[in-house]
This record gives C-alpha cells, sequence and structure tokens, in this order.
C-alpha cells in the first residue's frame, strides 16, 4: 500500500507559480507540499527567460558597439566569443543546478517531494508511491512545454526548442527559425548578431501578431535590416534533413536551408497524469485548465496558476497569481486582477504592450480615441539623441469613460517604460490627471506628455 501524508495545501510543480505559492504561505498556519519532477525554479530559470535574456544581452552589446561608428568612434573591430556567450548564458541559467532554488523554497517551510504528481481527484495526489491528500487546497501549477507542430517529417529533423537552443554549445552557420512571436524574434536576432545566419518563417502577415500590426511592422523592417531573411505569411509544409543540412519546403514553394532549425511555435499545457475529470476540472478551448479569473479555482477545491491556466505566458503573472492564492488561502480578501498586465518582447528595439489593443476595444464597443507617434526617432528629442533603433508608441484610450485602456511602445527602454502605463490602467487614473503628470526631459517617457494631451483634450 502507498504512504499515506496530509497537508493543508498540495502544490503540483515548483517553478515560479509554486515558488510564489510557497512564498506567500510562508509563516502561516497551513502545511504544504510542493511536487516537483524536474528542476525547481521552472523553464524561466533555466531555458526560458533568464538564459534568453543574458544570450540577448551579449548580443545587444555587439550592436551598440557597431552602432559606435555613427556616433563615437572612428573604427571597432571585434571577434565573437561564441564559447564566452555560452559560458554566461549557462553560469545564469545556475548550470542546470536547482540546489539554491531548492534550499530556498524549503526555507519557506514547504515540504519538496521530488517525482511526477498524480491528480487522483480533487483532494488527492500520488508521487513516487506516496499518497497525499489536501485539506484545503490542490494547486495545479505544472506549466507549459513547446509545442512541436504536426510537419511532415518534423521526426526525421534534429530540431531545437527554445531549450536547447539557448544552452547550445556550438554556434550553427545557418539557422531556421520556425515561428515569429517572441521566443522565435528574439532569438533570431540573437544569433543573428552573434554571426549566424537565420531564416524566420511565421505564418501571419508579420511577426508578433498578438500585438498591435503597427508593432510587428517596425520589428519586421528592424530585422530585416539587420540582415534576417523574412518569410511571412507562410508555413512549413515539409521537412527533411541529409547529412549535416536541413531543407524546409515552404507553402509559398520556397526552399530554405539550414545548419539547425529552431521551433517555436507555441506552448502546450504539461497534464500528463492529471485526471482532470475525476478532480472536476475542464480544459479550455486551448486544451489549458479553465479557471475563474478573479479566484484561479477550477473546481471546489482545486485551483491552477502560472501558465496552466492560459491568462497569459509570463513569469511575472505565474509569480503574481502564486502570490494573490497563497494570500487568500491564508483568509486575505484578495483576487487577482488582470485588467493591466504588461508584456515585453525584449528584441532590439524592445516591444511592450499592456491592456487592450485598438481593434479588441472597438470589438468591446468603446468609445475609441487613439494617439501615437510612429518615428520615436524624429518626433522625440530623446529619441534623436539616442540614435537607432527608433521606434513608435500608441495608446488606446476609452473617451467616453475617459480613461486609458491600452498601451504599446516599440523602441529603446520599452519594457521599463510600460510599467507607468500599467499602472494607470489598472487604477483607472483619469486622462486629465496622466496628461497632467510632468516626465523629465530629454526621457523617452516624456512623449506621454504630449500623447496624453491629445487623448484628454
Amino acid at each position: 500500500m502507498s504512504e499515506q501524508r496530509e497537508f493543508d495545501v498540495i502544490c503540483i510543480g515548483a517553478g515560479p507559480a509554486g515558488e510564489a505559492l510557497s512564498g506567500a504561505l510562508k509563516g502561516g498556519d497551513l502545511s504544504f507540499a510542493v511536487i516537483e519532477s524536474h528542476l525547481v525554479g521552472g523553464e524561466c530559470a533555466y531555458w526560458g527567460c533568464i538564459p534568453s535574456k543574458t544570450m540577448l544581452r551579449s548580443a545587444e552589446v555587439l550592436a551598440e558597439a557597431g552602432r559606435a561608428i555613427g556616433i563615437a568612434a572612428s573604427e571597432i573591430t571585434w571577434k565573437v566569443d561564441y564559447a564566452k556567450v555560452h559560458e554566461r548564458v549557462f553560469t545564469m541559467a545556475r548550470e542546470e543546478n536547482d540546489a539554491k532554488s531548492t534550499a530556498g523554497l524549503e526555507s519557506t517551510g514547504a515540504t519538496l517531494l521530488r517525482g511526477a504528481g498524480r491528480l487522483l481527484d480533487p483532494h488527492t495526489v500520488e508521487v513516487e508511491g506516496t499518497r497525499l491528500t489536501a485539506r484545503r487546497a490542490v494547486v495545479i501549477a505544472t506549466g507549459t512545454s513547446p509545442a512541436i507542430p504536426p510537419i511532415e517529417g518534423i521526426d526525421q529533423v534534429d530540431y531545437w526548442t527554445n531549450r536547447e537552443a539557448v544552452l547550445a554549445k556550438d554556434q550553427p552557420e545557418r539557422l531556421i527559425v520556425l515561428g515569429g512571436g517572441a521566443v522565435g524574434v528574439e532569438l533570431a536576432q540573437a544569433f543573428l548578431r552573434l554571426g549566424t545566419k537565420v531564416h524566420l518563417v511565421e505564418t501571419a502577415r508579420a511577426p508578433l501578431a498578438a500585438e498591435e500590426p503597427e508593432a510587428g511592422d517596425f520589428l519586421q523592417k528592424a530585422l530585416l535590416a539587420e540582415g534576417i531573411e523574412v518569410s511571412c505569411g507562410a508555413r512549413v509544409v515539409k521537412l527533411a534533413q541529409a547529412g549535416g543540412e536541413i531543407s524546409a519546403t515552404l507553402s509559398t514553394g520556397e526552399m530554405v536551408l539550414g545548419d539547425r532549425l529552431l521551433v517555436a511555435t507555441g506552448r502546450k499545457p504539461n497534464l500528463e497524469g492529471l485526471d482532470l475529470d475525476a478532480a472536476g476540472v475542464r480544459r479550455s478551448d486551448r486544451g489549458l485548465v479553465a479557471v475563474n479569473p478573479a479566484t484561479l479555482q477550477a473546481a471546489d477545491g482545486v485551483y491552477a496558476i502560472g501558465d496552466i491556466n492560459g491568462l497569459g505566458g509570463f513569469t511575472h503573472l505565474s509569480t503574481y497569481h502564486g502570490t494573490v492564492l497563497g494570500r487568500a488561502l491564508r483568509g486575505q480578501r484578495v483576487q487577482a486582477d488582470h485588467r493591466a498586465i504588461p508584456r515585453v518582447t525584449f528584441t532590439d528595439p524592445e516591444v511592450a504592450s499592456v491592456g487592450m489593443s485598438e481593434a479588441h476595444a472597438r470589438e468591446r464597443g468603446l468609445q475609441v480615441r487613439v494617439a501615437g507617434i510612429d518615428d520615436l526617432y524624429n518626433a522625440t528629442a530623446r529619441g534623436y539623441i539616442h540614435g537607432l533603433p527608433g521606434g513608435l508608441m500608441k495608446l488606446v484610450a476609452d473617451e467616453a469613460e475617459g480613461r486609458l485602456v491600452g498601451a504599446t511602445l516599440v523602441g529603446p527602454r520599452s519594457g521599463e517604460m510600460i510599467n507607468e502605463l500599467a499602472l494607470a490602467i489598472r487604477a483607472e487614473v483619469p486622462l486629465k490627471v496622466l496628461a497632467d503628470v510632468v516626465h523629465a526631459f530629454p526621457t523617452f517617457s516624456r512623449a506621454f506628455q504630449g500623447l496624453l494631451d491629445e487623448l484628454a483634450g
């Protein structure tokens, strides 16, 4: 018979959501267990945000050195040391060692159990022969993993996902990237700047199809200007590999050749071993765990936090979910609010957004008013001083309510500036108040004043 153990809260998954939940439960009177089958810390720490942004930083430094020719130097030379890049990335990815993360998790008072958790019913989880009963809540925080599209021949090709790409020891001469979402464009630009020839294939009309069309169009021009070959409005219909060469046949009839293939076409839910039906949990149309967005509850006594619930695939949102749910389980009157969750694509220029797009706002029947700048380089003092890569700004307002409902920024520092607008949306700050805020000169965010004046006028 299985060993029997009881806890108040059982969390399946020790990624950012599970870690944040443990932190929020620390010091309370609830006993809690966290189950993890891989590394404590999850995707972001070892194969996602941390290593990829470290690689991007290395590539960005090289690009900035090149830009110095135009504004500070007459001659600059360098030789890319890919081994040095890899070493730094691997170090930042903790060398795939979760000892410190494990110690941090256990310091919250959590009991860590290694193995694959099997959800048997709303209150029971089994892991490695031990049957656990939850007196208060079972929390699903299993995250997602790379989705591999059903392309003819893909099972015969030695492809990468983001996991292999960011930790690769050897740099390919030619890289084919499938998918123009955040992962695809970030890694495409990083490898190009490190010396790889890159061809990006995207089924939509432009990269970052989930963002405002202006953002995708601007980024596509920037990528093309750097030397990335981009095939948009095309899909790969067949893959083959002969020797060390990979060939991708596109729906347009074009054939793309490369030494490596990076598949960045989305994510799939990690739900293996979880009997959702037995737990009374239903799936969304996308196959993720359906929850009440405010309470994060999936069924009586069952909750789902982080990427697995489909409310947004961001580390910061996973951390938010874990914190909110932990506080709620401790008896605090809190609920999750998803109106102003920022997102950033860390290309150069950065693409950051929050709230609704113009199209979404119109679909919602709002009285939409839009203000924007389509040339950050020439239209703002800071843009002109900074020089390339330029950018744009677009703000979306509900004119009837007199408040901001969405924003998209493309340009340097966009990921930092978007948080001001996230606060404005979340707090429902009136446009007239926002327009009256004084921004330091000359900063990129100084441009907000003119745009907000226009919206509030």
